[in-house]
């Protein structure tokens, strides 16, 4: 699967400008908003950082607020996915703005930390969050896949009892869930394309309306109508 990454992070609360992507052509434009959410610490900016431009650090400053990453996937031969990931601190679940950054997403993912359980005690107070903020156009929650991070360490919790997680899992209404490691690249890769299997499912399922139809992300973060130029059947 050929990409090209970009990579934007917050400026004064405004989104920077991506560079342009070239040599799309004919093929068909998806563009979707991702949510990157879970407790501080839990590993979501080395995720993207993995995902997006295949790297790891072991020293990243905490998130302040929101930063922005551009994933740019060739899906197949006639379409092309652009995933905006959207990185939100830990701390903004006790904050006002989780309405504001949740707003026309479709999907996310909820990262906890596997050496500390207390990040997984605190997953489905995010997942609340999340379900009560923002809904697929039926009402439905949109596609969520629980990521337990840092599984190269030891796990403490749940996690270690992969039926258990099963039935969590279920339960809670998460479209699956994977152990991820940033650092040694496990199951970054595999958990992003079942979350975009389970959108490009959804999008083509309400009257043949996509998210790429239904808006577009201006510069200043806010959603403007789209003018469909680039409407997206896939």
């Amino acid at each position: 699967m050929g990409f090209t990454d970009l990579y934007n992070r917050n400026d004064g609360g405004k989104m920077v400008t991506a560079h342009a992507i070239a040599g799309v052509g004919s093929k068909k434009e998806c563009l979707y908003k991702i949510l990157v959410i879970g407790e501080l610490g839990t590993g979501k900016t080395s995720i993207i950082k993995r995902y997006v431009h295949q790297f790891f650090s072991q020293h990243y400053r905490a998130t302040i607020g929101v930063d922005f990453a551009l994933k740019v996937l060739n899906w197949d031969q006639n379409t092309v996915i652009r995933l905006q990931l959207w990185d939100i601190a830990g701390q903004e679940r006790f904050g006002n703005m989780t309405r504001v950054y949740y707003k026309e997403a479709v999907g996310a993912f909820i990262v906890f930390d596997v050496t500390r359980a207390a990040t997984f005690d605190a997953v489905l107070k995010w997942k609340q969050d999340l379900d009560a903020k923002v809904q697929l156009p039926d009402g439905s929650p949109i596609p969520c896949v629980l990521l337990a991070n840092k599984c190269d360490q030891q796990k403490e919790g749940l996690v270690n009892q992969p039926n258990k997680m099963n039935e969590y899992c279920e339960e809670n209404k998460f479209t699956a869930w994977f152990e991820t490691s940033a650092k040694e690249n496990i199951n970054i890769e595999e958990s992003a394309k079942t979350l975009v299997n389970q959108i490009l499912a959804n999008d083509t399922s309400h009257n043949g309306q996509t998210a790429t139809d239904r808006y577009k992300l201006g510069l200043d973060g806010d959603l403007e109508e789209n003018n469909k130029h680039n409407s997206c059947n896939c």
